[in-house]
């Protein structure tokens, strides 16, 4: 990916830690910075809409022999099946998105996110957690959207899912979100500032520069 001159970021986290409402938060606050886009991949999934999610916005839904055709057709980056539903990310898609310089970002598990680094080991994984277990269920409680037996499984799917926070290259505690925002903004700044990127970037400039010595 070194060659791109967008990043690829990818947040992995329990449910109800917080990571949608970070990435949210993240693009409003640069939704006007045009010399430095980013966005969120758009995933396929076989799971049901919930409300308010639109189709072609918050994910493409799709039926699970759809889903699976697409498999068979090498469409996807990665994908995985999470509480018996499909989650993919089309490869072209990103590539393109990359190539013409916008920071993407995308919101998938462990099990993607091995998948990715394997094809792409220049992507920038941060897991977030949450402050403890209690936090969490009570988070997943306040939402409203999911039954008592739903939510012992997301907690014990959850513990699962964090065993793995170690394969990831930057862990954030999503205690206080201002904090964590904050946080998160920093490490986008760091990807985006690297050596490799800028050179890229600033490869005319850097040239001039270098040539006046």
């Amino acid at each position: 990916m070194a060659s791109l001159l967008g990043n690829l970021f990818i947040l992995a986290a329990p449910s109800g830690a917080g990571k949608s409402s970070l990435i949210k938060a993240l693009l409003e606050k640069y939704e006007n910075e045009s010399s430095r886009p980013m966005q969120v991949s758009v995933s396929h999934t076989t799971r049901a809409p919930r409300p308010g999610e639109v189709d072609g916005v918050h994910y493409h839904f799709v039926s699970r022999a759809e889903f699976e055709a697409l498999i068979e057709q090498g469409v996807f980056f990665e994908y995985a099946e999470v509480f018996g539903n499909y989650y993919g990310t089309s490869r072209v898609t990103i590539e393109q998105t990359l190539h013409l310089g916008t920071d993407v970002f995308l919101d998938i598990d462990w099990q993607g996110a091995r998948q990715v680094k394997a094809q792409m080991p220049d992507t920038c994984g941060i897991f977030i957690l949450p402050p403890s277990t209690d936090v969490l269920r009570q988070r997943l409680t306040n939402r409203g959207q999911d039954s008592e037996e739903v939510i012992d499984g997301r907690m014990r799917e959850a513990v699962s899912e964090m065993s793995h926070y170690h394969e990831f290259d930057y862990v954030l505690v999503n205690d206080d979100f201002s904090t964590a925002l904050l946080e998160l903004e920093a490490i986008v700044c760091a990807q985006r500032l690297r050596l490799v990127k800028q050179q890229l970037r600033h490869r005319d400039l850097l040239k001039d520069l270098v040539d006046q010595a």
